[in-house]
């Protein structure tokens, strides 16, 4: 294939990949299967690799992340993202369509559902994504551009090429993705994201944009904020427009004429939110219609005249705390949780809520046989409001100073609220240890879930997570779910986790705060586990993007011998955790090089043969790190054409300079697959 013949290849599968893209996550209507997705793909991948010329940032293959920024630069918004007045009753909505008539006579009206998410602007030039923010105080956001990017509802490339346009829209995450996504945080013993709204707004946020392409997040479009080239005269049509550009418009809205009409869809929406949408409704949006009476309206010096937002009311019940139980956590913390008699909230039955901590109870005054009040926070997440009553002669509720499973001694540590058991050898640790191990996001052990590991733990098979892979398929059948195949299969599931690379198995290890993206940077640092288990505090919290904190639970962790044990079993397993190459750089699975180990890369300017997402994995690939921004930490600025403030700072820093082929010369070549 010819490099003519591999353009026209090219674009024919990008079409193709944006129509099915648009049919699966704008129209929620797919044609073919995920298979067939995948294949084509892997096959424009496969010619973008070959002809890296090619590439370009619309390109489908660009949604999957990588970018890492240690800061977000601030974006001026050219319109202003302004907020709502709210209204809390139906009084409000009355009162509000009184002034509209007051000042414009009769007026149509939109109402729409209020997605309880993130506001961000997306830019587009000839119809191209050029740039998205979040909305920050409506006059100044952050450039989110890279992780918008990997959002499959955003189009990359209008249908049409429109000179400009700047839309609003709301980016969110769906009830069970945010279900899925905490319950992975609560194995991982991490912090766990308290409602789709804040899981959202972190996820966009994430330094590292394939992190946010993990969380599968999505937004609905519901506003032009800026455009030429085109003639509109209402918010309905501006709605049909975006629909035909191919954005993901919200969801539902209905064309009201008075008052009454407006309530009966705001009750509605009211009626079906928390169980007829699948993702969150905090209240309901109505707006004037026609962009002349808008203009005629006018606004005040904080809102629009000519909107309102309607905010529903949070569902309250009381019930009866019968019981606070003490769970342990993978990393030994002591988490109370009220256990109450169940009642219906929010569509649900619920029947027991995190306390947090000792401040917490203390703060809430909860006893055990109180009647309390409780929700659900962003109606997801149960919660107690506070205690209504306490029972004649109740105590107030004291944590207990040792742990619950094995007895062992609870303690604070530093300036942290919670308790944690001291105890390393503890049950409980043990078991969330392997099972956060073996979780997709870990070692992706699949057949090894949480109800198996119990099983096995048990039965006593295993005891720590080194301990999974010296297990013999007899040991497996005649057990509860294990068959001779699904012994086998599981058996073939460990062995093939062997093979992952050194971060993943970093991150599978547990350490507190030391997330997916700190254990790649670990990983590409030292190489492999020797160096890092040698390694001091200072020498880890040299690394760009690390702090005191990390650094000293890395520490810690491999000065305690049963850990030490731990990875010499898996050592002997020949679990792969870095290995020494005949060059003499330390790798990893696969055979990959370190000629970049523990540097750390920023790229800037248009290379000549590469887009910035293959030098960057090129950098990974051999050990590297690269950041958005130039600091005394960065090893060397990758410069090429039309290169911008970044290589004037690396000159006033003294930061090394390279150009493509000192670049290639330094990775020996390498391709960037």
């Amino acid at each position: 294939m010819d490099f003519q013949q591999a353009e026209t290849k090219v674009q024919n599968l990008r079409k193709k990949i944006d129509y099915h893209i648009h049919r699966y996550y704008v129209l929620d209507d797919p044609e073919i299967e995920d298979h067939e997705f995948d294949r084509l793909m892997n096959e424009l991948k496969i010619l973008e690799t070959q002809y890296p010329q090619l590439v370009t940032e619309e390109s489908p293959t660009m949604r999957v992340g990588g970018t890492v920024s240690s800061t977000f630069e601030k974006v001026a918004h050219s319109v202003q993202m302004g907020s709502l007045q709210d209204v809390f009753d139906e009084r409000g909505i009355i009162d509000f369509c009184d002034r509209v008539a007051d000042k414009v006579g009769k007026a149509l009206y939109i109402v729409e559902p209020k997605v309880d998410g993130l506001s961000v602007s997306l830019t587009y030039e000839r119809g191209i994504f050029q740039r998205g923010a979040t909305r920050g105080d409506g006059y100044t956001g952050e450039d989110v551009t890279e992780n918008l990017r990997t959002i499959r509802s955003v189009p990359l490339k209008l249908t049409r090429p429109v000179e400009f346009l700047e839309v609003r829209g709301e980016v969110y995450m769906s009830d069970d993705d945010f279900y899925e996504l905490r319950k992975n945080q609560e194995i991982a013993g991490g912090t766990v994201f308290k409602n789709p709204r804040n899981a959202a707004a972190g996820s966009l946020r994430q330094k590292d944009s394939s992190v946010t392409a993990q969380r599968k997040l999505d937004i609905f479009v519901f506003n032009i904020q800026s455009a030429q080239g085109l003639e509109l005269h209402s918010h309905k049509q501006s709605l049909e427009l975006l629909c035909e550009l191919g954005f993901k418009v919200v969801p539902f809205y209905k064309v009201c004429a008075n008052a009454n009409d407006i309530i009966a869809e705001i009750r509605r929406i009211g009626a079906n939110r928390f169980d007829g949408y699948g993702f969150g409704i905090d209240g309901a949006v109505v707006k004037a219609d026609d962009f002349n009476q808008r203009n005629e309206l006018g606004a005040t010096g904080k809102y629009p005249r000519w909107a309102v937002a309607y905010k529903y009311p949070p569902e309250e019940k009381e019930t009866l705390l019968a019981d606070i139980k003490i769970n342990v956590g993978r990393t030994g913390a002591l988490t109370p949780v009220a256990v109450f008699e169940p009642v219906l909230l929010a569509g649900t039955t619920v029947s027991r809520a995190v306390l947090h901590n000792q401040s917490f109870i203390e703060q809430k005054d909860v006893r055990i046989g109180d009647r309390i009040l409780v929700r659900k926070a962003g109606d997801i997440i149960p919660e107690v409001v506070r205690s209504i009553s306490h029972k004649p002669n109740s105590a107030a509720y004291i944590m207990p100073d040792k742990c619950p499973v094995c007895d062992g001694k609870a303690s604070k540590s530093g300036s942290q609220a919670s308790l944690r058991c001291e105890n390393t050898l503890c049950p409980a640790q043990r078991l969330r240890g392997i099972i956060h191990f073996a979780s997709r996001s870990a070692m992706n052990i699949e057949g090894l879930g949480e109800a198996v590991i119990s099983l096995l733990a048990e039965k006593e098979i295993i005891n720590d997570a080194a301990d999974l892979y010296y297990i013999k398929s007899e040991q497996l059948t005649g057990l509860d779910r294990f068959a001779q195949k699904s012994a086998e299969n599981l058996i073939e599931s460990i062995d093939k986790s062997k093979a992952n690379p050194l971060y993943r198995f970093i991150f599978a290890l547990g350490i507190r705060e030391i997330g997916e993206s700190a254990a790649k940077l670990l990983a590409g640092h030292f190489g492999d586990i020797d160096r890092l288990m040698a390694a001091t505090e200072e020498e880890i919290a040299q690394i760009e993007g690390f702090g005191n904190i990390m650094a000293k639970n890395a520490v810690e962790f491999f000065r305690i011998e049963q850990n030490r044990e731990m990875i010499r079993k898996f050592k002997n397993a020949q679990v792969n955790m870095g290995t020494k190459t005949a060059s003499g750089h330390t790798g990893i699975a696969g055979g990959t090089s370190y000629a970049f180990n523990g540097m750390t890369f920023v790229i800037t300017g248009t290379l000549p043969d590469y887009t910035r997402e293959q030098a960057k994995e090129i950098i990974e690939k051999n050990g590297g790190s690269v950041s958005s921004s130039v600091s005394s930490k960065t090893s060397y600025v990758l410069a090429g054409e039309n290169a911008g403030n970044k290589l004037k700072k690396a000159q006033e820093l003294g930061i090394k300079i390279i150009n493509q082929a000192e670049f290639q010369q330094m990775a020996g070549s390498i391709s960037p697959i």
